[in-house]
């Protein structure tokens, strides 16, 4: 028992994040995810379309999907720079599309860090809507179709997340907590990575697919992922350790926990006004 809990506190450290270099290239487990969790993403929706009545194409929800991954490479971009460090972009833009960094020895490749899931979320809101309308395509059955197979795709989001090292957990000793590489001052911390995976994918993805089939207005699985992924991260985050340039807001929040609950409060809006369109029907 003891051997395995060395092995598991020091797991992190023992994953390379790379899957292989080919010269100074790299690919990495973390691009992987991604492209695993859009993969599962685009067969679950095909299923649907297949097995439950949709009168979408294969084609148009490969249309769909290079707009989705523009959106959400965009959002995820420009909601780190403005929700997560505006002040230091304003000074530096060229910074926000360029991988590279000013120093004393000239300019450096830094790659293109920081994304966030709040600005991704938007990104993909805002596409679908443009997607819809240029398609005349009903918007909250379209977005109902997505939501209820997104939070699967997230999951392995966050795995990337966890083998890159990154985004771990606030400082704890639990048994099951894990030394992070990248860590400077190597303390045991919470895997909050995998507490997000399993609670705001797997968990929510399983709550959304089971109610997929039942009558429930256009747009509802849409306003109930809003709120189950703001619910489940605000109190994830209180296991999260806090951006270091940002820290705690407003008291014991992080800048994670605020845009959660004007996710929770948006979603809530959402189903208040299907509600009452439904009401009025």
């Amino acid at each position: 028992m003891e051997g395995f809990l060395q092995f598991w506190q020091n797991l992190p450290g023992s994953v390379d994040p790379v899957l292989f270099t080919l010269g100074s290239f790299q690919i990495r487990y973390y691009s992987l995810m991604y492209i695993v969790g859009f993969l599962c993403t685009y067969i679950l929706v095909v299923y649907r379309i297949r097995t439950e009545g949709y009168e979408y194409s294969t084609e148009t929800i490969q249309d769909f999907f290079i707009w989705a991954i523009l959106g959400l490479l965009l959002g995820a971009r420009l909601g780190y720079v403005f929700f997560y460090d505006f002040g230091y972009f304003l000074e530096h833009p060229f910074e926000i599309i360029l991988p590279f960094r000013r120093s004393d020895d000239g300019f450096i490749f830094t790659g293109i860090s920081g994304l966030s899931y709040h600005g991704g979320a938007l990104g993909v809101i805002v596409a679908a809507i443009v997607f819809c309308r240029r398609r005349k395509i009903a918007i909250f059955r379209f977005m109902d179709l997505f939501a209820s197979v997104g939070a699967l795709g997230y999951t392995f989001g966050r795995i990337g997340n966890f083998i890159n090292g990154e985004l771990y957990g606030r400082a704890t000793n639990v048994p099951w907590g894990m030394y992070f590489p990248g860590d400077p001052e190597g303390l045991l911390r919470h895997p909050s990575q995998l507490y997000e995976a399993l609670f705001e994918g797997l968990v929510l993805f399983f709550i959304l697919w089971s109610l997929r089939r039942r009558p429930w207005p256009e747009g509802t699985i849409l306003g109930l992922y809003v709120i189950g992924y703001g619910t489940a991260r605000f109190f994830l985050e209180f296991f999260r350790e806090p951006d270091p340039h940002l820290g705690f807001l407003l008291g014991p929040f992080t800048m994670g926990q605020l845009l959660c609950l004007a996710m929770i409060a948006a979603g809530t809006v959402l189903m208040v006004i299907l509600r009452a369109r439904t009401s009025r029907n």
